[in-house]
């Protein structure tokens, strides 16, 4: 039988947070850094790949640690089904540092159960009526702003043209994919690709009809 290991999950919502206090936490909870999985992506849903490749790793009898519930996600339902999934489908514990309750190793006894199963659900609901909230906020926020005159919807991002140009001229050559680019020049999908057709159209290239999920260019 293969020897239990301790793992650890943190995530944050963008590229532009930092994940050092979560890491430094699970580190010190004895996680090795080679089992820390780390996604830099909104907690709305599990799809996500390092989560995913954590699921392919852990076994009956690991240790799954978290620094707190919210790190798992932010959606009442699917956060209920995955921990399920995780203690008693898979057979593993999890471990949420900044609410000992949230222990799995220690609630073995039916009322243990209860009361973690119980508090799960209520900061899983807890956390997405706080989502839900903040997005009521900003939609009524930008309807008042609307009434005012005063919206003026998002900022436009400013992209380096230089740097796409180039970026953009390695992906033509294919040496590199629509994806590698992104990521080099920090855009969203959305916003790559309005520059992506606005550079075909000006160097007379035809639309870029499809791509694939990987980020590889469609022939033209």
């Amino acid at each position: 039988m293969a020897e239990s290991i301790c793992v650890g999950y943190a995530r944050v919502s963008s590229k532009d947070q930092n994940e050092e206090r979560q890491i430094k936490m699970l580190k010190e909870a004895g996680v090795p850094e080679r089992y820390i999985f780390i996604d830099k992506e909104s907690g709305r849903d599990y799809n996500r790949d390092k989560w995913n490749a954590m699921m392919t790793v852990i076994r009956k009898g690991d240790t799954v640690f978290v620094c707190s519930l919210d790190r798992l996600g932010r959606n009442y339902t699917e956060t209920g089904k995955q921990w399920e999934h995780i203690t008693k489908e898979i057979g593993a514990d999890i471990v949420v540092l900044d609410m000992p309750i949230l222990d799995t190793r220690k609630t073995n006894d039916l009322t243990g159960t209860l009361i973690a199963d119980i508090v799960l659900k209520v900061l899983s609901y807890v956390a997405e009526k706080e989502r839900i909230n903040t997005h009521e906020r900003q939609a009524q926020g930008i309807a008042l702003a609307k009434d005012r005159g005063a919206y003026k919807g998002r900022k436009p991002i400013e992209i380096d043209e230089a740097a796409f140009d180039a970026a953009y001229k390695e992906v033509l050559s294919d040496g590199r994919t629509n994806k590698w680019a992104m990521e080099k020049l920090g855009l969203r999908p959305n916003t790559y690709y309005k520059a992506v057709a606005k550079y075909r159209e000006e160097h007379g290239l035809p639309p870029l009809e499809s791509r694939n999920k990987k980020g590889k260019e469609g022939r033209a």
